[in-house]
C-alpha cells in the first residue's frame, strides 16, 4: 500500500510554551501569564500559546494515518530544539517533507522512520517535533496497512513479546498541586504528583521548607483519602534544578536535603527529578552521580531522576552507562522519532536503569495515544499521563487507550 497524498493541519497543543530560564529568574505570575521579559531566544514573551502540526497521510485504500508534531513546554533550554510554531514550520513541511512521502510504499515502520530521522535540509536535521510527528503517522500507516494495533507493529519489528498488562501511569498536577493531587488519589494514579516545583520562592522555599511541607501533606493526604490500604503510589516530584540553586550547587548538601525528605514521604517511595541543572551534559552527569552516591552512603532510599540534558537516545545511553541516577526520563518529543523511545526504554531495561517514558503537558491526544502503544510494547517502569495540566483529561486519554488496547490484545492472544 502507498501513501497517496500528504496534508498538514495547524493545531493547538494541550498547554503552553514557557521560558524556563525566565521563570527560574523569578518571572512573577500575572494571572495565568508571567510578567517580565523573555530570556530564551525565540520567545516573544515568557508564556506562549502551545501549537502543533498534524501530519495526515491519505492511504490508497481511503484510510488516514495521523501523527502530531509537538514540542515540550520548556523548549529551547537544556539542549532542546527551539520553539515550534506552525507559522514557521508549515511551509517547511509542505516544501521538504510532502514530496518525500507522497507515493511512498508503506514498509517497515523502523525503516521509514529512520529515513526521516537521518534526513537533513541545508545541513540541519529536522526539528525534533517534526521527527516526532512523522514517526507517529508512519507507525499509524504501517498498523493500518497491516490491520494491526500500533503496539503489535512495535512488538513485531523489535522482537518483543505481546504483554496485555498495564504500564503504571504517572499523573502531573501542574501548579494546582493540592486539588489535582486529591484527584489523583481518588482515581488511584500509580505515580504522583510531579508538582511542578520550578520556582524557589513560590514553590521550594529558600531552605526547602515549602517542598518539605508539601511532601508531608501529600503522604498524609494519601493515607487520609485512599479507599484501600494497599494503594501505595510512588511519589515523583520534579524540581527543575531548584534544589541546586538554594544550596549553591553543593552536591552533598543537595543530597542531605533530599535524604531528609524521606521521613516526610512516610511509607511511599520518593523520586526527585532534576535536583540540579548544571547547564551542560557532562557536568550534569557528574553532579547527579555524586548526589546518588551520597544518598546511598547515607542509607537513603530516595531516588534520583535525570531529565535536563538527557534528551536524545545518545544522551540516555550516556546517563545510563554512567549509572549516575536511578531513573531516566525518556521525554518523548525530545527524542525525535518514537522509534528512539522504544530503543531508549529497551537500553535502560537491559542495563538495570529504571525507564520513565515521559513527555510533556504540551503534547496532543494523538501523540499521547501513540505513546501508549509504545509503552505497552516496550514496557517502561512508568509512563506519563498527558497531555495538559488538568490531570483528568490526560489521565483519561492515556488510561482509557491502555485499557481498550489491553482488552483487544487479550482477545487476540489469550483466546
Amino acid at each position: 500500500m502507498k501513501i497517496q497524498k500528504v496534508l498538514f493541519a495547524p493545531g493547538k497543543s494541550a498547554f503552553f510554551f514557557d521560558d524556563q530560564r525566565a521563570i527560574k529568574k523569578n518571572a512573577a505570575h500575572d494571572g495565568f501569564v508571567y510578567k517580565g521579559k523573555p530570556v530564551t531566544p525565540g520567545f516573544p514573551r515568557v508564556r506562549v500559546a502551545g501549537e502543533c502540526i498534524s501530519v495526515l497521510l491519505l492511504l490508497e485504500d481511503g484510510q488516514v494515518a495521523v501523527g502530531d508534531c509537538a514540542a515540550v513546554q520548556y523548549s529551547g533550554v537544556g539542549g532542546r530544539d527551539p520553539l515550534f510554531l506552525h507559522g514557521a514550520y508549515l511551509p517547511f513541511l509542505k516544501k521538504n517533507i510532502a514530496p518525500k512521502l507522497e507515493g511512498l510504499e508503506i514498509g517497515r515502520f523502523r525503516d521509514m522512520a529512520g529515513t526521516f530521522e537521518d534526513m537533513t535540509v541545508r545541513g540541519k536535521r529536522l526539528h525534533t517535533a517534526i521527527r516526532y510527528g512523522l514517526s507517529q503517522a508512519l507507525l499509524d500507516a504501517r498498523a493500518k496497512a497491516e490491520h494491526k494495533l500500533k503496539c503489535e507493529v512495535v512488538c513485531e519489528e523489535y522482537g518483543l513479546p505481546v504483554v496485555p498488562k498495564r504500564v503504571p501511569v504517572f499523573g502531573q498536577t501542574g501548579d494546582d498541586r493540592y486539588t489535582n493531587a486529591d484527584k489523583m488519589i481518588l482515581k488511584e494514579a500509580d505515580v504522583l504528583p510531579h508538582a511542578l516545583i520550578n520556582n524557589v520562592d513560590e514553590k521550594l522555599g529558600r531552605r526547602g521548607e515549602k517542598l518539605r511541607a508539601y511532601v508531608r501533606w501529600l503522604s498524609k493526604r494519601i493515607v487520609q483519602l485512599r479507599g484501600r490500604a494497599s494503594y501505595r503510589p510512588d511519589l515523583h516530584i520534579d524540581v527543575y534544578g531548584t534544589i541546586g540553586l538554594i544550596f549553591d550547587h553543593d552536591m552533598d548538601k543537595v543530597a542531605d536535603y533530599m535524604a531528609s525528605l524521606e521521613k516526610e514521604a512516610g511509607e511511599f517511595q520518593l523520586y526527585i527529578e532534576g535536583p540540579v541543572d548544571m547547564d551542560e551534559k557532562l557536568p550534569q552527569i557528574e553532579a547527579l552521580g555524586r548526589i546518588r552516591r551520597r544518598l546511598r552512603a547515607l542509607g537513603s532510599s530516595v531516588k534520583t531522576v535525570a531529565d535536563e540534558h538527557c534528551n536524545t537516545l545518545e544522551d540516555i545511553r550516556e546517563f545510563t552507562d554512567a549509572a549516575c541516577c536511578d531513573m531516566v526520563q525518556i521525554k518523548t518529543p525530545d527524542l525525535g522519532g518514537i522509534q528512539n523511545v522504544v530503543e531508549s526504554v529497551l537500553y535502560c531495561k537491559d542495563r538495570g536503569m529504571e525507564a520513565y517514558q515521559g513527555g510533556t503537558c504540551n503534547e496532543t491526544d494523538v501523540s499521547a495515544v501513540a505513546c501508549v502503544h509504545v509503552a505497552l510494547a516496550a514496557r517502561p517502569m512508568r509512563m506519563l499521563a498527558k497531555p495538559g495540566m488538568g490531570f483528568d483529561e490526560g489521565y483519561m486519554i492515556v488510561n482509557n487507550e491502555m485499557e481498550r488496547t489491553i482488552q483487544v490484545l487479550k482477545a487476540k492472544y489469550n483466546g
